[in-house]
């Protein structure tokens, strides 16, 4: 059990683990682009993060299924823990059924690599905030 700055710091290490798995989904697709029938992979990013951001500040909008009858079985729960991974499509595929793009593949991992140290460079920030009010307080 570790010690917490701030309330958004679970946050942000949910989002630095969501964007290193989302590295991985696209460094899978990069080294697949010759690979026959391979559908190129990824998360849903933005949704994970919504999910985990709604859980840590209690932001609990949903809309809840209509039951006709008392009988009826509750709608299926994503598991918020874990992000959606898809299948993105929309790009024509070669001849041998793979659909990768390199150049999206590429531009979606330079993107991905600029958000994540952005990440850490945020929960960097945060630390040294901490550290410095730490610090002008023994002053007192």
């Amino acid at each position: 059990m570790g010690f917490e700055i701030s309330a958004s710091d679970k946050y942000l290490e949910q989002a630095i683990s969501y964007r290193a798995l989302r590295q991985d989904l696209i460094s899978g697709n990069i080294a697949n682009v010759d690979t026959p029938y391979y559908k190129p992979r990824d998360i849903d990013f933005e949704d994970a993060l919504i999910k985990e951001a709604n859980k840590e500040f209690g932001h609990t909008k949903k809309l809840e299924l209509a039951r006709t009858t008392p009988n009826m079985m509750s709608g299926i729960e994503d598991d918020p823990a874990k992000p959606t991974i898809f299948f993105r499509d929309g790009h024509l595929a070669r001849n041998d059924g793979n659909s990768v793009d390199l150049d999206v593949e590429t531009t979606e991992l330079a993107k991905n690599n600029v958000m994540y140290n952005a990440t850490i460079e945020a929960l960097k920030k945060d630390a040294s905030i901490f550290r410095a009010v730490l610090t002008a307080s023994k002053n007192i």
